[in-house]
């Protein structure tokens, strides 16, 4: 997350305004990353300040969901995910990651 204010003239960046909270468990442990979007404008702190979207996973489903390991959303649904407020912010926001790799799917053998 801290290479977020060096991305740029990012164009889903320049869509997005609000703040966005992470709180990473790591154990008994929380880590807050506080992520405020401006018009392409972003800062990024450890504060555990109020904000318009609060997604709380482990620490470890985090880093998936940043190297494209894991879908967010559908980790949201699985319920690995913990939202609360405008939780369309953090859908877009998600875009700003890598999707998983992509291959062809095995063909499977017709069976009589």
């Amino acid at each position: 997350m801290e290479s977020l204010p060096s991305r740029g003239d990012d164009p889903v960046l320049r869509q997005l305004t609000g703040t966005i909270r992470f709180d990473l468990r790591d154990g008994k442990a929380v880590e807050s990353w506080f992520l405020a979007l401006d018009k392409g404008d972003v800062k990024v702190s450890h504060r555990k300040a109020k904000a318009d979207c609060v997604a709380a996973m482990d620490k470890e489903l985090c880093d998936d969901l940043v190297t494209g390991k894991t879908n967010g959303f559908a980790a949201a649904l699985r319920g690995d995910i913990e939202l609360d407020g405008e939780v369309a912010l953090l859908l877009e926001f998600q875009r700003l990651f890598p999707g998983p790799a992509r291959g062809r799917p095995a063909k499977r053998k017709a069976t009589a």
